[in-house]
């Protein structure tokens, strides 16, 4: 039999980064938490974390978190069935990942008024669209919209649709490096903005161009910084087209290639035995994430 408690920690350590952010989620002492991970160690007979700033899940420790997502979920599920189980405890947050730029545009619309409905509080983790997968697979979280088609095993990715990406800039910015057109070499020469190192969108949009060559670019990891940037001149960048209709319109910003767009396909993937939480969640996100998105001709897992 799995003790739970032990479980808890091993959740909380990962999920907050540390043991002593852990010990504070718990109510306990930090050196309780190293406790119970030890003894969970010792019960199984092998590590469940590398010890490291923050700690990581070994193999064995990933599927452990697996299984305590999908717990969490089927305990919530069971509460609302037989309401004499609630002990009045703090409600269980989702835990989910989702990328900055469905963030700052379509998911609160979506999502606000179904997690209202449902008594929902989220944890929302930000990664970057091409690694927020990394996250399900180490167990840390319950769902994850990314751009990755593949699930992890036992779980299920459904497309939501894509996210279309515009090149603009700053008519300043367009001013003074693009005053004779804007063409591959130019592209290449002029700097740009990119969300984070694992953002590679304006790579590929250069690459397609034939840029090969490496070029300039500024990091902001944020997605409303990102579009502060281009509109102050820092640089020019592909923006999703939904979040910058006010500054197209109204001249803070200009694209640079009207008929050539970038669009990058959204998935979302879960847990496969989440629970009835996760699936109304899941059908709600395909009824309603369209309004949002473009139709892409990518399908489901």
């Amino acid at each position: 039999m799995f003790d739970y408690k032990l479980l808890a920690a091993l959740a909380a350590v990962v999920e907050q980064g540390g043991f002593e952010r852990a010990a504070q989620l718990l109510g306990l002492s930090q050196s309780a938490v190293s406790q119970r991970i030890k003894l969970l160690e010792a019960r199984i007979g092998q590590p469940v974390l590398v010890r490291g700033t923050p700690p990581v899940a070994t193999d064995v420790g990933r599927r452990l978190l697996n299984h305590v997502q999908q717990v969490r979920l089927l305990e919530r599920d069971v509460q609302g069935q037989v309401p004499g189980l609630d002990d009045g405890a703090a409600r269980e947050r989702l835990r989910l990942v989702l990328n900055a730029d469905s963030l700052a545009t379509w998911w609160a619309p979506v999502t606000g008024e179904f997690c209202s409905r449902h008594g929902l509080l989220l944890d929302l983790v930000v990664e970057d669209q091409e690694v927020g997968l990394k996250r399900m697979r180490a167990g840390e979280v319950a769902a994850c919209v990314c751009a990755a088609e593949r699930p992890v095993a036992g779980a299920r990715s459904l497309l939501l649709g894509a996210m279309r990406y515009r090149a603009v800039a700053s008519p300043a910015f367009i001013a003074r490096h693009f005053a004779n057109g804007v063409d591959a070499r130019s592209l290449g020469l002029a700097p740009c903005v990119v969300f984070g190192p694992d953002d590679f969108l304006q790579h590929r949009f250069l690459a397609a161009m034939g840029v090969t060559s490496a070029f300039d670019y500024h990091l902001c990891p944020s997605s409303e910084g990102f579009v502060q940037m281009a509109v102050a001149g820092f640089g020019w960048g592909l923006v999703p087209e939904q979040q910058v209709r006010e500054e197209l319109a109204g001249g803070q910003l200009c694209e640079l290639m009207t008929d050539r767009s970038v669009d990058v396909p959204l998935y979302w993937h879960h847990w496969r035995n989440g629970g009835e939480l996760l699936n109304d969640l899941t059908g709600h996100l395909l009824s309603h994430a369209g309004a949002w998105l473009v139709a892409s001709e990518q399908g489901k897992c």
